[in-house]
């Protein structure tokens, strides 16, 4: 049996991390049986961060290397179906996805105070609460050193929200009127995709990034078909996806 460790649900969201998110709906399009284990968090995590699973008590670190695994393990190709140009095209906007818009919603949920106050500060609640404002300041520093290490904090407000969008457009005018990103049926991509969509969708949060989403019809209507087909039980992905 796979064990999945992640936050747990949290926003309206399967999980607050699109790539815990990720490697869930890598998991279900495999059709693999797995758990889910949300007091252990960080304890055993190879790399420090999540996700990542244990199996057959081997451990993965990282959602892209719990895809090769399970690609390799369990014979699953994740991308039948596409030729070497298509395959190349989807590694592009996945790593689009999580390497460039990931860092503008890192920028929105935790440098915005607004946000961050009815958000990610709720992580910090299990910190005694002495303590709590050190943390609180601390985490948000080493964030706000790594959205400046990677370049994007390094801009304005209007020019991260600006990058973010063309990621956003990009992704909406690829998508066009295809069922999946790639085509009639979902591919890999599709498990980064839906993850980031219904995370910039989800109402929680205000940002001008979920108005660069919600101006796309067709990012709501994917987000509602990937959310029904793989997670016909939280419901309230069809209501923001609507």
């Amino acid at each position: 049996m796979i064990t999945l460790y992640s936050f747990g649900p949290a926003f309206g969201l399967p999980d607050p991390s699109p790539f815990v998110t990720k490697a869930e709906t890598l998991l279900k399009m495999a059709g693999l049986d797995y758990t889910v284990d949300t007091a252990t968090l960080f304890k055993k995590a190879p790399k420090g961060k999540l996700p990542y699973i244990e199996d057959d008590c081997e451990i993965i670190g990282d959602s892209t290397f719990i895809r090769w695994h399970i690609e390799k393990k369990y014979g699953f190709d994740f991308d039948r179906g596409l030729n070497p140009e298509q395959r190349a095209i989807a590694w592009a906007f996945e790593k689009m996805l999580e390497e460039h818009l990931y860092w503008t919603v890192v920028h929105a949920r935790w440098m915005d105070d607004a946000n961050f106050d009815k958000g990610p500060r709720a992580f910090f609640q299990g910190v005694p609460a002495p303590m709590r404002p050190f943390v609180l300041g601390m985490i948000r520093r080493k964030i706000r050193r790594a959205l400046h290490g990677q370049g994007t904090g390094r801009h304005a407000r209007d020019e991260i929200v600006a990058l973010g969008t063309r990621s956003i457009d990009s992704a909406a005018n690829f998508l066009a009127d295809k069922p999946f990103m790639m085509g009639a049926e979902p591919t890999g991509l599709d498990a980064t995709a839906f993850a980031f969509c219904a995370g910039l969708l989800c109402p929680f949060f205000e940002t001008p990034l979920r108005g660069a989403a919600e101006r796309h019809g067709n990012l709501r209507r994917y987000v509602g078909r990937v959310g029904a087909r793989f997670y016909p039980d939280r419901r309230e992905i069809a209501q923001y996806a609507a």
